[in-house]
Parts: C-alpha cells; sequence; structure tokens
C-alpha cells in the first residue's frame, strides 16, 4: 500500500503578517501624487488613494502614515522631481533668454503633462489652498515660493555682471515678475489653455523682463545722450 505523505503541520508553519507587499513604495506615492494633483486634497478620498495605488487602508496607512502625511509626502516628492528637471538649467552657462526659454519650456512639459489632461503645478492648484489652514503645508508653499525667487534672482544678477541686463535693472524685483509667470502659466494650463498661447504669453514676459528680440536693453554707457 503507498502512503500518501501529509502535507507539513500548518501549525508548524511560519505565519504570515498579513498581505504580501505586492507595491513598489516609489510607484505608488507616484500614484498617490497624480491623485492629489488632479483632485486636490478634499476632493480625494482613502478609498480613492486605494483603487489609485492598489493597496488596501492598513497599507496605505503603513507605507505612508495617514492622508495628510501621504499628502505632504506626495508633495515632498513632487517639489523634489521638479526641482531636479530645472536645476541643471538654472547652473549652466547661457545667454539669460536662452535660460529663460528654457525653464519655461520645462515648466510646461510638467504642467501640461497628465493622462486625462494637463493638470498645472501642485504649488499653485492645490497646495496654496491647504497651506490656508495647515502650516506644515504653508511652511513648505513658502519655502517652494522663496526657493524659486532665489533661483530667479541668481539668474539675473549673472545676466546683469555679464551686461545682458541694464545698470537699473533690479534682479529681486526681475524674478519675482518671473516666478509670477511661472504662476499664471500654472493656473492656465490648468484650464486647457493651449500651449501656444501659453507660449505667447511666456514669450512676452520674456520680452519685458529682458528685452524684445532685435531692440536689446542699453548697456550701461549705450544709448544715452552725450
Amino acid at each position: 500500500m503507498v502512503h500518501k505523505s501529509k502535507p507539513p503541520d500548518a501549525a508548524n508553519q511560519p505565519k504570515r503578517r498579513g498581505r504580501p507587499r505586492a507595491y513598489e513604495p516609489e510607484i505608488a506615492l507616484g500614484k498617490a501624487l497624480d491623485l492629489f494633483r488632479k483632485q486636490g486634497f478634499a476632493a480625494t478620498s482613502l478609498d480613492d488613494l486605494s483603487e489609485a495605488t492598489g493597496m488596501n487602508r492598513p497599507s496605505l496607512y503603513g507605507a505612508f502614515g495617514d492622508k495628510r502625511e501621504l499628502y505632504i509626502k506626495s508633495y515632498q516628492r513632487y517639489r523634489e522631481d521638479a526641482r531636479a528637471s530645472m536645476v541643471a538649467i538654472f547652473r549652466e552657462e547661457m545667454p539669460v533668454r536662452e535660460r529663460l526659454v528654457r525653464i519655461y519650456a520645462s515648466a510646461l512639459n510638467i504642467y501640461l503633462s497628465g493622462e486625462t489632461g494637463p493638470r498645472g503645478c501642485f504649488t499653485v492648484v492645490t497646495a496654496a489652498s491647504e497651506a490656508v489652514g495647515d502650516p506644515d503645508i504653508r511652511a513648505m508653499v513658502l519655502e517652494g515660493l522663496s526657493e524659486l525667487d532665489k533661483a530667479f534672482a541668481s539668474c539675473f544678477r549673472r545676466a546683469k555682471e555679464k551686461g545682458e541686463l541694464p545698470e537699473s535693472a533690479d534682479p529681486a524685483v526681475l524674478a519675482q515678475l518671473a516666478s509670477a509667470t511661472i504662476h499664471t502659466i500654472a493656473i492656465r494650463s490648468r484650464a486647457r489653455v493651449p500651449r501656444k498661447e501659453l507660449e505667447a504669453i511666456v514669450k512676452g514676459a520674456i520680452d519685458v523682463m529682458v528685452g524684445a528680440r532685435g531692440n536689446p536693453r542699453c548697456r550701461p554707457g549705450e544709448g544715452r545722450d552725450p
């Protein structure tokens, strides 16, 4: 008689705690980021996040904390990605006009991306609203705005030192104008204004900041009455 071997005693087998992790944290965070950018904090439910990430609520809590913590981590991820896409443009040596053109083109690529349509800027579209009642998010938003202003101011200071801007140019004021242009194309892209129109806004803003093509700003001592 052939004796069938019995399966190992289940009681002697190591117990698995919960469902095995079948997700990649960075991928799941990216899915949450996409959802928050599209819908904002209040309109995004935990069920929405579970569906988007493929994780149940206990798994979400275990990996990222509560909804607010996940939102903050998503915003941090967005800022890191946006910074990485532009840092080289700010650092490379090039004429100021070319630098601005490339910065705004990179920004438009970010704002107009999205499988279901343009999503705009996380900071302007959703984080700024949450900043009203959440001091931690407000601090992050203010830090991001200040960081952008400082990057633009450094850009204009270098241009002024190289004679691309007149002595009367104020790098701090120009930086605020440059940042304001970033914000307006972010809002308009969210409203699905065509890229061609956004690029026209950008061109006009650059002409105001550094002078229209064919009509460069005067350098110190040039174009003045004797």
